[in-house]
C-alpha cells in the first residue's frame, strides 16, 4: 500500500523532471532562434515549417507548464496537511486514484462531473 509520503516523493521526482524537460525545450527554442538569426527567411515552405514547428513547441510547453502547476498545487496541498482531499467536495480522494495519479486535485465524483459539464458545453 502507498503512503502519502511516497506519493509526495513521486510528486518531487516529477516536479524535477517537467522542470528539466522545461528546461530542455527552452534551450531548443534559443538554439532554433539563434541558427534562424544568420539565414535568410524568403520561402514559403521555410516558413510553413517553422510555423508548425513553432505550434508544436508551443503546445508541449503549455502542456508541460500545466502539468507542472497540477503538481505544484498537489505539493502545496501536502505541506498544507489537506493532500488527498477534493478541491471540490472535500472529501478525501480514493487512494488507488492518488496512486495512479498523485497529482489529482478532485475525486473521480467531481472529475466526472467536470468532464460531463465540459462535454455539454462543447456540445452546444
Amino acid at each position: 500500500m502507498t503512503n502519502f509520503t511516497e506519493l509526495f516523493e513521486r510528486l518531487k521526482q516529477e516536479q524535477t523532471s517537467l522542470n528539466y524537460e522545461l528546461q530542455q525545450l527552452k534551450a531548443e527554442k534559443k538554439s532554433a532562434d539563434e541558427q534562424r538569426e544568420g539565414s535568410p527567411f524568403g520561402k514559403r515552405e521555410e516558413g510553413a515549417t517553422e510555423a508548425f514547428e513553432l505550434e508544436k513547441r508551443l503546445a508541449l510547453e503549455r502542456r508541460l507548464t500545466d502539468a507542472l502547476a497540477e503538481v505544484e498545487h498537489a505539493l502545496k496541498k501536502y505541506e498544507a496537511g489537506t493532500y488527498g482531499i477534493c478541491d471540490l467536495c472535500g472529501r478525501h480522494i480514493e487512494l488507488a486514484r492518488l496512486e495512479a495519479l498523485p497529482h489529482a486535485n478532485l475525486c473521480l465524483e467531481c472529475k466526472a462531473s467536470q468532464a460531463k459539464n465540459a462535454r455539454s458545453r462543447t456540445a452546444r
